[in-house]
């Protein structure tokens, strides 16, 4: 409550203030609309024409090159080395107008963020983003080391393991998101390379992948069948999703299963030993490839000694079940 007619008569004065503010505020609010739509309607404009003369560039290009084979004149070639050359500066030209013009996301950000706008329209605001990544990055690295850290050296909860598997997923993942921005705003971060390496390795690997889902599908069909016929016997709950144990009626369908098995680990071998005889190519030229080589000769190891370790331990448990049956 006012306590004082003096008090109220400033309100009031510092009132009709405010509404002066407000009027002036509504005016630069809306020259900054208009000025908003003109930009807009430039940005649209600028695009397109670039989009244009980068169309154009690229049709003369075409058009230069059919010239240089039906006209190989010295001066003829002259004048047309120089006329690429100049088409050269003038995409990259180009490619420096669109890094301030908003551009449609790549594949990967329209899946996480649809149709947002992620280009960054001025210099300032570029390197902002990109310090603010680089300390993201450092920071988060200091909270992983020190929470991996805390996790090995001093308690051992399940709930804290937890927390930081979540970190460590949620920092790759936003890693990514950022990392395509920075892309989307003219950062050279380099992706996965395609050369003649992926090539001579990119259908052995997709016949490899083909023959794994064939193989997962053979598991799952085998894993079902025994969970449903233990269901029918009362032996497992409705719920279970593994089988435990081992009965003698399963080795018809493991034995099946085996051979498959053990032919995609020894093809996990098989893609090792190609990818490490790729890396002493000359034309290898990444270091991807042996990292790839060593990583299927680890998952070979691993899968191929559990495979004998488990039907090992499934044959042995069996035979001892058998012997207990026959003395009872």
């Amino acid at each position: 409550m006012l306590s004082s007619p003096a008090g109220l008569a400033e309100c009031l004065r510092e009132w009709e203030d405010l509404e002066k503010n407000h009027r002036q505020l509504l005016d630069t609010h809306r020259l900054y609309k208009q000025k908003l739509e003109e930009v807009t309607r430039l940005q649209d404009g600028c695009s397109g024409a670039v989009a244009r003369h980068r169309k154009q560039l690229r049709e003369l290009s075409a058009a230069l090159k059919e010239c240089q084979e039906h006209h190989p004149t010295p001066k003829g070639m002259g004048a047309i080395a120089e006329v690429r050359e100049s088409v050269k500066d003038r995409m990259t030209s180009c490619a420096e107008m669109e890094a301030f013009l908003p551009k449609k996301n790549g594949l990967y950000l329209s899946l996480v963020l649809g149709n947002v706008n992620v280009t960054l329209l001025n210099k300032q605001s570029k390197f902002a983003y990109k310090d603010e990544y680089e300390k993201f990055k450092l920071v988060l690295m200091v909270i992983l080391f020190l929470f991996s850290f805390t996790c090995r050296f001093l308690f051992r909860y399940r709930v804290l393991d937890a927390l930081f598997y979540f970190l460590l997923v949620w920092y790759y993942c936003t890693l990514t998101i950022r990392e395509s921005v920075l892309i989307s705003n003219g950062s050279r971060i380099k992706g996965w390379p395609e050369g003649v390496l992926y090539q001579m390795f990119r259908e052995q690997f997709l016949t490899y992948s083909l023959y794994q889902s064939f193989v997962q599908f053979l598991q799952y069909y085998y894993q079902s069948g025994c969970l449903y016929r233990l269901r029918a016997l009362g032996e497992r709950h409705n719920m279970d999703l593994t089988v435990e144990g081992f009965q003698s009626w399963m080795w018809r369908g493991l034995t099946f299963l085996l051979p498959f098995l053990f032919f995609g680990h020894f093809w996990q071998l098989y893609n090792s030993v190609t990818l490490l005889k790729m890396s002493q190519l000359p034309a290898c030229k990444e270091w991807q490839v042996a990292m790839c080589g060593c990583s299927y000769m680890v998952l070979f190891m691993g899968n191929f000694f559990t495979t004998l370790g488990v039907v090992y331990q499934k044959y042995t448990n069996n035979k001892e079940k058998t012997k207990k049956t026959k003395n009872f």
